[in-house]
């Protein structure tokens, strides 16, 4: 008698041995898997740059415009790594696909970690954006102790952009959903910041350190990933994700039609990345948080 082993779900949740760090070990990398970014990649690129991070990491997805090319004339080749990651892997035995953005962190953290302090995990569509500080170092300087740092999501919207504006994201997007911790299905979720010499596990928006999930917000306030999402664990005193999730309505049809990284979700992703755009324009606030970024260190 042959008996057929049952799916369930996915592979989204990836364990690994720390790095061992390096004595010099400092600073800030950033690691993100992209595919066809070609129209936003330099600004996302100049702005983190310019915001003080050490190196970028990108986990190449087979795109198959010119991103590769733009991030390479932004970037310093000391400061920029691209990693080909075109693939889609599944555990064999159980049928079970594992999550390839995840396995992206995961390689991250394993191969790049030893000689940094921080690693943050986010997309394309997201900015790090110190809200005091000059640079993203300095802003996390205060949680030295620190091992995992969860940032909220700031839902923007389309900003009434049906077309892509000239000028960039940061100075064109300026409406989000006013309630960052809302628990309006697509808008509440954290990425993550952590000490990769202290990572156990992976997730795309929660990490353990040392076997445990716990985290602290940018105030250094602790709490467990259910924990972080109470009320008072926001904070955007010293850092703001801002997550551009659907820019124009032109570009939120092509991210439609890129799918999403895991391919088992392909056929209710359209339904899902409406239903979040709604959710994100039913309430907005303007936010120039980023705007006034920029002022401050004076990008033109």
């Amino acid at each position: 008698m042959f008996w057929k082993i049952p799916v369930f779900g996915k592979v989204s949740k990836i364990g690994i041995k720390p790095p061992r760090p390096t004595p010099d070990r400092s600073g800030l990398t950033i690691a993100a898997i992209v595919r066809n970014e070609a129209r936003h990649i330099g600004e996302w690129a100049h702005f983190h740059d310019r915001a003080g991070a050490s190196r970028i990491i990108l986990y190449d997805n087979g795109s198959t415009d010119d991103t590769l090319a733009i991030v390479r004339d932004v970037l310093p080749a000391g400061q920029l790594v691209i990693v080909p990651w075109g693939q889609t892997l599944s555990d064999a035995r159980m049928g079970r696909e594992i999550h390839n953005q995840v396995l992206a962190y995961a390689h991250a953290a394993s191969n790049f970690g030893s000689n940094c302090r921080w690693m943050a995990f986010i997309d394309i569509d997201e900015f790090l954006v110190p809200t005091r500080a000059k640079s993203l170092p300095e802003a996390l300087s205060h949680l030295d102790g620190a091992r995992s740092v969860s940032l909220p999501w700031h839902m923007f919207g389309r900003s009434g952009h049906i077309t892509p504006p000239e000028g960039g994201v940061l100075r064109n997007y300026l409406y989000r959903a006013a309630d960052p911790m809302s628990s309006a299905r697509g808008i509440r979720a954290f990425k993550c910041i952590v000490d990769p010499c202290h990572l156990t596990a992976l997730r795309v928006h929660s990490m353990e350190v040392d076997g445990r999930a716990d985290s602290v917000n940018d105030r250094g306030e602790a709490a467990s990933v259910s924990g972080r999402e109470k009320p008072d664990f926001y904070s955007v005193d010293h850092i703001q994700l801002n997550h551009y999730y659907t820019r124009s309505e032109q570009e939120l049809a092509a991210k439609i039609g890129r799918g999403p990284n895991l391919r088992a979700k392909s056929p209710e992703y359209e339904r899902k990345v409406r239903r979040t755009m709604l959710n994100i324009e039913s309430d907005q606030v303007e936010d120039r948080t980023a705007i006034n970024y920029l002022t401050r260190i004076g990008w033109e």
